[in-house]
């Protein structure tokens, strides 16, 4: 309840009943029974309630617009997911406004608000960085007026849904080849420890323990690349042994790739998020499938504010795209 009004999810705790079933009584659906239906009508009346935003995208009078917030449009990742939301709404007669938030949780949350004072129809937030490591309350009162649907972050409240790859397994497969390979010091290079940062580092080190490594050889460095030329430098300077690298991003590969080349060693080298870059180097890098990502978000977006039924979750899998810098033995299965 927000200023003392009540929104879709009060209506729905008060008549014991779905968000899902009170948008389809909204929409007029057939397929709720005219039971539940009076109650809820009655409900609304008494609560003198009036469809807010999330009505209005039932086609209630919707401006059709949805709000995509990402924290930095320069990164690589990010501009792609824009990039692909934009077309995909487009398409479905929908007007997008994006929102840069920065880091910052107060930003963030002011960004929230814009787009709830916009009064857009649903919000969908890119990337890990907006599953805060302690109060998600900002999204999770957002979700009370929208939906919201959260892509490779994992958010857990009422009317928020998440489309993620499932990053851990593919950084353990990728590890494992690798160590499967022979390479018994793999250096493992992340830099933000986001939701999606921690789960590939996670499934990094799974893979080390299983396969007896010595040490993990997980260091964190920023993502530029001369701080990761500068990195790997003290590495091998200090008598590291590095016969392989994996980076979580391909930014931070390219930085681990240029390194190596310098000082003439060829070890093999994987990327994250099958980017340009690796395209333009040669990256050997982890497709974390973006596109069906997003593809996958529009819908649940779509079937949300239909008040049809829509899944919670959905966990894509990953492929690796083979290339220069590292290819595997061609009897192993080239999907993670």
């Amino acid at each position: 309840m927000k200023d003392g009004k009540p929104d879709i999810y009060d209506i729905a705790k008060r008549a014991g009943v779905s968000i899902a079933t009170v948008s389809r009584v909204l929409s007029g659906s057939a397929k709720v029974r005219e039971s539940t239906r009076s109650r809820v009508l009655g409900v609304m009346k008494s609560a003198d309630y009036h469809p807010n935003a999330f009505a209005r995208g039932l086609g209630l009078g919707s401006m059709r617009t949805v709000g995509i917030l990402c924290t930095d449009v320069s990164d690589l990742y990010y501009a792609k997911a824009v990039s692909l939301l934009e077309r995909f709404l487009r398409g479905g007669g929908w007007n997008a406004l994006l929102c840069c938030t920065g880091n910052d949780l107060e930003d963030k949350k002011k960004n929230i608000r814009i787009l709830l004072d916009r009064q857009v129809d649903s919000m969908i937030l890119v990337g890990s960085a907006f599953r805060e490591s302690s109060d998600n309350t900002h999204i999770e009162r957002a979700a009370r007026r929208v939906p919201v649907i959260v892509i490779n972050g994992l958010v857990e409240c009422p009317n928020t849904y998440c489309v993620l790859c499932d990053e851990r397994q593919a950084a353990y497969k990728c590890a494992s080849r690798l160590y499967g390979m022979g390479c018994r010091n793999i250096l493992y290079l992340y830099d933000v420890q986001t939701y999606s940062g921690m789960e590939k580092l996670e499934g990094f080190r799974n893979a080390a323990h299983d396969f007896g490594a010595e040490s993990d050889l997980a260091v964190h460095t920023d993502k530029d690349t001369a701080e990761v030329d500068a990195c790997v430098s003290d590495l091998l300077a200090g008598g590291t042994r590095i016969d392989a690298v994996m980076a979580s991003e391909d930014l931070i590969a390219v930085g681990a790739l240029r390194a190596l080349r310098a000082r003439g060693l060829r070890v093999p080298v994987v990327g994250f998020n099958n980017s340009v870059l690796a395209e333009c180097v040669a990256l050997t890098s982890v497709d974390n499938m973006l596109e069906s990502t997003c593809t996958a978000a529009v819908g649940i977006m779509n079937r949300v504010l239909e008040g049809r039924e829509a899944p919670r979750k959905i966990v894509v899998e990953s492929r690796l795209v083979e290339r220069e810098s590292c290819v595997f033995p061609k009897a192993e299965p080239h999907t993670v």
